[in-house]
This record gives C-alpha cells, structure tokens and sequence, in this order.
C-alpha cells in the first residue's frame, strides 16, 4: 500500500517495527510503557512516547488499509449505542456492524437524537459506498425518523432482541476501555476506536467455528495482509 509505505521517510526504524508496535497496542491491551518493554525483550530500544506516536500518525492509515482489503458489508447492518463516561462528561458510543460481525463503523457523540442518528447514518453510507438492504437497531425513536429522511427505502426492524450482534461487538471496546482507565477526551476515543475497530477485528475470526489447524492457516492469512497493508512484507532494515 504505497500511501502507508511512503509515510516512513523519516523514521529511523523500519516499517518492521513500527507495525509489530502498533499491532501490540491495537491487538492486545497493552500500555506504551508495556509495549516499550516488550520491545526491549525483543533487543529493539524504543520509548513509550515514540510508540504512543506512531499509533497515533499510523493507526488510522493501517485500519483503513484493512478495511479496503475487505469484501462488501453485507445488506444487514445491525446498530447499537452504549454509554461511555469521557473526562467526566456522559457521552454515546454508535457502532454499526454487518451480518458477519465485522465493525463498519464506530461514533462517539454527545447525544443519541435524531440529529445524531442521521449523522451516524450518512457516516456510514460515505465510508460503506453502500446503502443496506436491512438496518436493525433497537427501539431508540431517533433511528426510525432517521432512517425514514436517510434510507426511506430500507427496512427497520427494531427490536432489542434482534440486536445481539451488535451488542456484542462493544465487548472488546469495554475490555480495553477499563484497561486504559478511560478516555481523555472525545477527540482521543474518537481517534482510537476508530482505528481499533479497523485493526482488532482482523486478528479475531470467529476462534470456536475453527480446528486448530484452520485458525492458524487463517491467521496466517491474516498476517500476510497485515504485512502488505503496512508496507513491513519484504522492506529491507534501515539504519
């Protein structure tokens, strides 16, 4: 992916290190100092701050490089909104995810009306490319008159029955939200979750439909697209 491989200019350690960083931070719930030591087990002297920053400047392009990778979402888009307490203040977290699991999009705003709800749908649709042939939300009002000024010819199912999948898929943000001790600010989840759904889900496939000996085929699968995602597959050691 020639916009990530280029991006590296500059740096003194190769794209190797930088994506095996930044995949530790988004993969498992590690901290920057955690991550500083894992790297210096492993010979490789880098400070937390400059892990903190290449999460930060690399974290995105990688999530979106992933997400091109994927086929098309599916024509079920299932919606859901949690609470999340950031710097004090009490704000929504929205997150969209097809029939197959995978995480379309994640929104954190301050309120859950039908101006948010448009705007999480237009989100959506920009990003996708695509219109569902189904959106399943659960019995919050601002997602119909949404949807009826939006997608007019979609259909709504709402119930809170129907919705487990996308219920499910704050599992991982919960975990890691208590293992950062919560956000900073809006700006700082927003920025996070963003490339987190993007990164985290790629190194998740569903683990109990598989033998043992199909989950590592797939995960290594999975490590060679992240390897051309990132530009670290074949790139010579900088000095």
């Amino acid at each position: 992916m020639d916009s990530v491989s280029t991006s590296y200019k500059g740096h003194r350690y190769p794209a190797e290190v930088i994506s095996h960083c930044v995949w530790l931070h988004f993969r498992f719930p590690f901290s920057f100092r955690e991550g500083e030591e894992l790297m210096l087990q492993r010979g490789v002297l880098v400070s937390h701050e400059t892990v903190r920053r290449w999460c930060a400047k690399f974290g995105q392009a990688y999530a979106n490089g992933l997400r091109w990778r994927r086929p098309r979402p599916g024509g079920k888009w299932h919606l859901d909104e949690v609470f999340v307490r950031i710097n004090g203040e009490l704000k929504y977290l929205g997150r969209a995810v097809d029939a197959d699991g995978n995480v379309l999009d994640a929104l954190v705003q301050n309120r859950r009306d039908k101006a948010a709800a448009r705007r999480f749908f237009r989100r959506l649709m920009k990003k996708t490319c695509a219109a569902p042939r189904v959106v399943v939300t659960d019995k919050l009002l601002s997602y119909g008159a949404a949807r009826r000024e939006i997608m007019p010819s979609v259909e709504h199912r709402q119930s809170k029955y129907l919705n487990n999948r996308a219920e499910n898929s704050h599992q991982p943000t919960r975990r890691r939200e208590r293992a950062m001790k919560g956000f900073c600010s809006v700006g700082e989840a927003q920025r996070f979750l963003s490339a987190f759904s993007g990164i985290s889900p790629h190194f998740r496939p569903h683990r109990h439909l598989m033998t043992a000996t199909d989950y590592r085929a797939e995960m290594t699968v999975r490590f060679a697209i992240w390897n051309q995602t990132t530009g670290a597959a074949g790139r010579p050691a900088e000095a």
